[in-house]
């Protein structure tokens, strides 16, 4: 068992959202000669002291996509001109559907084509997806040169930014193609949330729910408190839970880099999760879409292994949907829809040799992963999808 002590939707313009300012706050994440800091606060996007002290390079490459870099990359690259000579964007197509090898091939074609070299810093403006991807080239670009991460969701500021997991997704399962790789820094610049349609808050809230059930029940009440405000975009609540949310995975990736152990337990929710990203396709589901219903599906197994009460279930299903989220998976086969969850689920990393291994609530704020019986999963997955409509 494994434990913590509690200590492409539409955006709007960020010229009309009111952007209060907050104090920054820095969380450290601690790998030796491979630590970095995460910065979190407003208006820190485009501040050019933000990126001081980072490896001096004639060149930079921002990667963002479409729909973020019309809004923020030419005041990140106003901010990078002092330190870099030459600073070159490249706009990827939004959404989870381009999280491919052919995606991934124009960052590396922008790199060779202005003539890169190894001390280029890449900068991943954008969300999870192009976070995962700008890290992946910066992985293997010449064998690996610097970058940084400017996240623009709540999502991405609360977990994929953050830990140096990187990866495109394969046609048979999500992020099964990556490396482990560190950036230099993480920018979580609270002003972008504001320009976040509901629907892309609420994915970001099914991330900064976990950490509660998995480490620090304080937490998972503070949000009970607060999740009205966090819905509104209160920026002093974003700047706790923000700030709360990278201190519990700093504390766990500072112990478990490589998820040998430890650092699976922030996977909660997402075996469900992703074999309802998969089963559906890429996109249908936003990722902390099927985060939520899988947090609530992870919660139902651990109450049925006895780990949990029903009381426990309950009260985060109940989170879960205040966060805006669905607590019920779709039905992704119309004839045997357990079954095609369970084989999809024996494609996550956590798998052992064909073992599905789970993240399950071993008691309020304690998390273990272990496996289940395949006939108690159906029960499971078939219980927690009964009202739902089977996908088209």
């Amino acid at each position: 068992m494994q434990t913590l002590s509690p200590s492409s939707p539409e955006s709007r313009s960020p010229a009309a959202v009111a952007q209060p300012a907050a104090a920054a706050r820095t969380v450290a994440i601690d790998l030796g000669d491979r630590s970095y800091p995460i910065r979190i606060g407003t208006g820190l996007l485009g501040d050019a002291a933000t990126y001081a002290g980072l490896p001096r390079a004639t060149a930079a490459l921002i990667v963002t996509n479409t729909t973020v870099g019309p809004l923020y990359a030419g005041r990140l690259r106003a901010a990078l001109a002092p330190h870099h000579r030459d600073v070159h964007v490249v706009e990827l197509p939004d959404g989870e559907a381009y999280k491919d090898w052919a995606t991934l091939n124009r960052i590396f074609d922008a790199l060779l084509g202005h003539g890169c070299d190894r001390r280029t810093v890449l900068y991943a403006l954008g969300g999870g997806v192009v976070g995962d991807m700008t890290g992946f080239a910066a992985a293997s670009y010449m064998r690996g040169v610097p970058f940084v991460q400017v996240p623009t969701t709540l999502l991405a500021q609360v977990d994929s930014s953050v830990g140096g997991k990187t990866a495109i997704n394969h046609p048979l399962g999500k992020n099964m193609v990556g490396a482990f790789y560190q950036p230099h820094l993480v920018v979580c610049d609270l002003g972008t949330i504001a320009t976040l349609p509901p629907r892309e808050v609420s994915a970001g809230l099914a991330e900064i729910v976990k950490y509660g059930p998995i480490a620090d029940m304080a937490f998972m009440g503070w949000l009970e408190e607060n999740m009205e405000a966090l819905r509104a975009g209160d920026p002093a609540a974003l700047a706790h839970a923000v700030h709360r949310s990278c201190e519990i995975k700093a504390a766990v990736v500072g112990q478990d880099e490589r998820e040998a152990g430890l650092r699976a337990i922030l996977n909660f929710g997402h075996t469900f999760g992703h074999a309802i990203e998969s089963g559906l396709g890429y996109g249908a589901w936003l990722h902390g879409e099927g985060v939520g219903a899988g947090m609530v599906m992870a919660a139902t197994l651990s109450q049925r292994l006895g780990l949990v009460d029903a009381a426990f279930v309950d009260r985060l299903t109940a989170l879960v949907a205040r966060a805006g989220l669905p607590t019920a998976g779709p039905r992704i086969d119309a004839g045997d829809n357990a079954g095609r969850y369970l084989r999809l689920m024996r494609l996550d990393k956590k798998s052992e040799a064909g073992d599905i291994r789970f993240v399950l609530i071993d008691g309020p704020g304690r998390a273990v992963v272990r496996g289940a019986p395949d006939a108690l999963v159906r029960e499971v997955v078939e219980a927690c999808c009964a009202r739902a409509p089977v996908a088209a």
